[in-house]
């Protein structure tokens, strides 16, 4: 790591969670009664969704409300400008799941330990801040997920840093049909449900701060789209088992609007890291674009569950 601000380490904080938590989060994503053992806290195989600690660094311990813009500006990057958060989007994020989830928090103490990998500067479109968060459980030191993400902020570039370096492409294999093609229907609350689980940023609630930076009144959280597709993905390729996905990632390349209707097409490589196979996705917005590319997976694949 090199550049400004790379290398910056964030405060550690405190992260907890409940079971009533990844109840609402497996209902925000879509889980549906034939995967009980996401959303009945009796369930004798009852477990976290995995990509449920990718909401952590938004909520932290809190189970109110949090005013989004106020936390997201307590720590200033040195080094590179100060940004203005409240005209920020997802870029990518990649997870990858190291231990399995606890279902609740309660007994243990776990921190969020967030530093930065890079500050881009891309012209006038805006600037990139790269950042890997690691949920640790602080008696033992244990790494329980690592996701590296990326925020883009909107029109705030050209301050003289680094371009950054070429992301790697994963597209879906040319001239394959899909293996498994999942859809998943918002409505106009979906956005306002998703936010229960600790994003509450008010672009995903009211139409002003969207209009603001151009995407015409209220969009979806980036992250709620991603975590759609996890959902896809697990439950079309995996057999809803949490214990068969190891990664995954994808790219936010346009915004996904409150009622829109989402397409995920799933292509299996047949290449293999180890036990794990990779997969690659596209979702797009039905009769639209494409809003979730360079999507890729690591799974075990079950038989008889390619499709749904």
């Amino acid at each position: 790591m090199s550049g400004p601000g790379a290398g910056f380490e964030y405060p550690t904080k405190e992260v907890s969670w409940l079971k009533r938590d990844v109840l609402l989060f497996a209902n925000s994503i879509g889980c549906t009664v034939d995967e009980l053992h996401f959303l009945y806290e009796l369930h004798p195989d009852f477990a976290v969704f995995p990509t449920y600690p990718i909401i952590l660094p938004f909520k932290y311990t809190s189970q109110e409300v949090i005013d989004f813009y106020a936390a997201q500006k307590a720590t200033p990057i040195p080094g590179v400008p100060k940004f203005d958060y409240t005209r920020v989007v997802d870029g990518q994020r990649l997870i990858t799941f190291l231990k399995p989830f606890p279902t609740t928090s309660e007994g243990r103490t776990f921190e969020l330990k967030s530093k930065v990998l890079g500050v881009y500067d891309k012209g006038k479109a805006g600037t990139v801040v790269e950042t890997q968060q690691e949920i640790v459980e602080k008696g033992t030191g244990e790494v329980y997920t690592r996701a590296v993400g990326s925020g883009f902020f909107v029109g705030q570039g050209g301050w003289g840093g680094p371009k950054g370096p070429a992301t790697k492409n994963y597209p879906p294999p040319e001239g394959k049909k899909p293996d498994a093609s999942v859809s998943h229907q918002l409505t106009a609350e979906s956005a306002l449900l998703y936010r229960l689980n600790g994003d509450y940023n008010p672009l995903h609630a009211t139409p002003e701060p969207g209009k603001q930076m151009g995407f015409g009144g209220t969009i979806m959280h980036g992250l709620g789209s991603w975590n759609f597709a996890a959902h896809g993905l697990l439950k079309a390729i995996g057999g809803s088992d949490p214990k068969n996905i190891k990664e995954f990632q994808a790219r936010f390349a346009s915004p996904v609007k409150p009622g829109d209707k989402l397409i995920t097409d799933i292509w299996r490589t047949g290449q293999k890291e180890g036990e794990w196979e990779e997969i690659r996705f596209v979702t797009r917005v039905d009769g639209g674009k494409v809003c979730l590319s360079n999507g890729r997976a690591l799974m075990k694949p079950v038989a008889g569950k390619s499709k749904l």
